[in-house]
């Protein structure tokens, strides 16, 4: 996206979030605004996040795909797909580390006295938590089809995999099958740049919604539980992500936050990591100058498996809510609801929502008040903003150094200004 693309984001994101805030305590009672005016920004929010999805599986399916049968040795496959896994994995161990010591530092909920406050309470996912071997034995999937009409990622994933070094074992007789799949990947590009063109209008939408629904009561008895989930989230994105790619890359912290700032506004809106998808590749591919192989198969698993922003948001949430019911979790505990939140974060969806899901099965697991989601799903469309941001930034930063350790990274492209100034 270019320059004026991102200020219409930035412009639809912000009007749309005080229309909807004026909605709310200036226009509440004017029939018209809540049947008409919310109707339709529902609509249409609604169906800019469907057109999104509705790219994305097969998206994710072709770049795969090409990103493999591109590659010139399909040794490489191996250590690319190795660094990668290991990098997304260490991430999110980190994030979770820092997450749990922040919140045994500052405690957030605690003194809140919240138990017996929520009249109403929220029925909890019955879903177990996911251990590492069902993780892996549901990677293959027994009906394709089904796969995709689920839109598992794991299982799409692992099906592209599977037909990317199928069509490299051809040698020259799967030349026809490459140039398919190469043209089918051009043609997805191509519906992604009509599609986000309509960004700033979908985001506008989008934004009046939330602005209509927030409950100030509601933030303003948590505003300190998320007041820490958006700053540690917020510095994940603006100083851990740049200073991580400065130090491993050439890529200074200051290019890299300015190469991402189009993710971070259309993450913001959508909250979905899986929609943010080819905003993703195309910060990659066209911005940081990042080869469509490594962009191609890094981000659909990043999508799928990066979740450090989930990790911070689940990992926060859950001592909040221990704290603000009285039954704050000890620091003996901490290792083991370290590794339960790791496995969670994994299996958690790049959906709107995802992240409270994995909040509500968590709560379930260490037996505390199913009312502590009823709280946390209130504020849950703010947090999961910034999760997701901090989820898709994510991947960006670990692609970008995946790529430079492989030197498929290509020279950088001067800006219009420099080139000018070089030739004055």
């Amino acid at each position: 996206m270019d320059k004026s693309l991102s200020s219409k984001i930035f412009i639809g994101l912000f009007a749309g979030l005080l229309l909807g805030t004026a909605i709310q305590y200036l226009f509440s009672n004017i029939s018209f605004f809540d049947t008409y005016v919310l109707g339709a920004a529902e609509g249409a929010g609604g169906m800019f996040v469907s057109l999104i999805k509705l790219l994305v599986i097969p998206l994710v399916y072709v770049s795969i795909v090409c990103g493999i049968v591109e590659l010139k040795d399909i040794t490489a496959f191996g250590r690319l797909g190795g660094k990668t896994f290991t990098l997304y994995i260490v991430n999110t161990i980190i994030a979770i580390s820092v997450a749990l010591t922040i919140g045994m530092i500052f405690q957030p909920g605690a003194g809140a006295n919240l138990a017996g406050t929520v009249s109403h309470s929220v029925e909890l996912a019955t879903t177990d938590t996911p251990d590492i071997f069902s993780l892996v034995v549901n990677i293959v999937p027994s009906n394709p089809i089904q796969a995709f009409a689920d839109g598992d990622m794991l299982q799409i994933i692992f099906m592209a995999i599977l037909t990317g070094l199928a069509i490299q074992a051809l040698d020259k007789r799967g030349g026809p099958a490459v140039n398919t799949f190469k043209m089918a990947n051009e043609i997805m590009m191509k519906l992604v740049g009509l599609v986000m063109s309509l960004a700033p209008y979908g985001v506008f939408a989008l934004m009046v919604q939330l602005g209509a629904t927030l409950d100030s009561h509601t933030l303003l008895s948590v505003a300190g539980y998320v007041a820490l989930v958006l700053a540690v989230l917020v510095f994940w994105i603006f100083v851990f992500y740049p200073m991580a790619v400065g130090m491993t890359t050439k890529i200074s912290p200051l290019k890299f936050s300015r190469a991402t700032r189009e993710q971070v506004m259309f993450s913001l809106s959508t909250s979905s990591s899986n929609a943010t998808i080819p905003v993703t590749l195309r910060t990659l591919t066209e911005k940081l100058n990042v080869s469509k192989s490594v962009a191609g198969f890094g981000v659909p698993l990043g999508a799928t498996m990066n979740m450090s922003g989930v990790s911070i948001y689940i990992t926060l949430a859950t001592i909040f809510v221990a704290n603000a019911f009285g039954q704050p979790i000890n620091a003996a505990d901490i290792f083991t609801l370290g590794l339960t939140i790791l496995l969670l974060s994994v299996g958690a969806g790049g959906v709107p929502g995802g992240g409270v899901v994995m909040i509500g099965v968590l709560l379930h697991q260490l037996g505390l008040p199913p009312e502590g989601l009823a709280i946390v799903a209130a504020v849950d469309r703010i947090c999961d903003m910034f999760c997701t941001s901090s989820n898709v930034v994510g991947d960006t930063a670990v692609n970008t150094i995946v790529a430079k350790s492989e030197g498929e990274i290509e020279p950088a492209v001067k800006e219009p200004q420099q080139v000018a100034l070089n030739n004055s």
